[in-house]
């Protein structure tokens, strides 16, 4: 059990909404935010508060968490825009802000270095797993910042998590390795939709020729679930399409701030914008890959 502390959490969605219930379940007071205020209310029992606004969140919050759809909505909500407030000057000296968005390793630095301006401490800390995962408290967490805010957050983010990697003191650097680990997750999607494409065209089940290699290769959960989504389809994505475009190029863009060129990124890049453009910008990543590599599989010339 963690010790109690007031803490806010702004961005509800799939992902934040599971996490703040959770930190509600261990005791600490939760100052709750969303846009949409009807998933901060769907939220409010026991220790939460809800707040109209993200200054007003963290007025009195030793540590505030963000679990925002990506850069421009980070940005917004910390920043502030034309017509609303940021939280960054209501945050109060000392507090901690703990990014679990995936966001660019730009926009990762720039919050350090604002954070540090006015007192405040910044910890990247981008998660690995779907809205499933986060439910059930076993998300893998990547974090980095510095030592004492790191060890004040530590246990808080232990708590909602099966396990933690620790990266560095750099904030920026936990959001670097995630986007490397989902430009992974992204490569394992093609190599499973292309070699699904291929089992058919030998007439074997794809599920069937899955279950065998991953038996006598990988032997990897990750592979299964994946699978069964390419195969089945969820309802409702827990990773879209588009998503996925917004990963790809965060993180070909850090790779090309460093002077690194990735091929595969490029090419994934391609199959994504390809899966956006025939309609499935909503529907799962992993099953927009199999769409295109099912659309790129007949061998023939086209004629005139």
């Amino acid at each position: 059990m963690t010790a109690q502390q007031n803490l806010a959490f702004l961005g509800l969605g799939q992902m934040g909404a599971p996490i703040a219930r959770l930190l509600l379940q261990h005791g600490h007071t939760v100052t709750l935010w969303n846009r949409d205020r009807s998933k901060a209310d769907a939220l409010n029992s026991g220790n939460a508060r809800i707040a109209t606004s993200p200054r007003e969140a963290v007025a009195s919050a030793a540590v505030v968490f963000t679990m925002l759809a990506d850069d421009a909505a980070t940005e917004a909500v910390l920043f502030g825009g034309p017509n609303h407030q940021g939280f960054l000057e209501g945050l109060p000296p000392g507090a901690i802000h703990v990014t679990l968005s995936t966001i660019s390793v730009a926009l990762a630095r720039r919050i350090t270095a604002a954070h540090q301006e006015r007192g405040q401490h910044h910890v990247g800390a981008p998660v690995f797993g779907r809205p499933a995962i986060a439910e059930a408290g076993k998300l893998w967490i990547v974090t980095s910042g510095t030592e004492e805010p790191l060890a004040q957050v530590r246990p808080l983010l232990e708590s909602v998590s099966r396990g933690l990697t620790v990266v560095s003191s750099e904030a920026w650097q936990a959001h670097a390795l995630k986007l490397g680990g989902n430009l992974m997750i992204t490569s394992m999607n093609q190599t499973l939709s292309e070699a699904f494409v291929y089992a058919e065209s030998q007439g074997i089940a794809p599920a069937l020729f899955h279950q065998a290699v991953n038996s006598a290769l990988f032997q990897s959960q990750l592979y299964e679930n994946y699978a069964k989504t390419i195969l089945n389809p969820p309802p409702h994505p827990g990773a879209t399409v588009s998503l996925g475009i917004k990963d790809t190029r965060l993180v070909r863009e850090a790779a090309a701030e460093a002077g690194v060129r990735m091929r595969l990124a490029d090419y994934f890049a391609d199959v994504l914008d390809r899966a956006k453009e025939a309609g499935f910008a909503d529907q799962d990543w992993a099953v927009g890959q199999y769409r295109i590599a099912q659309s790129d599989a007949p061998l023939h010339a086209e004629k005139d």
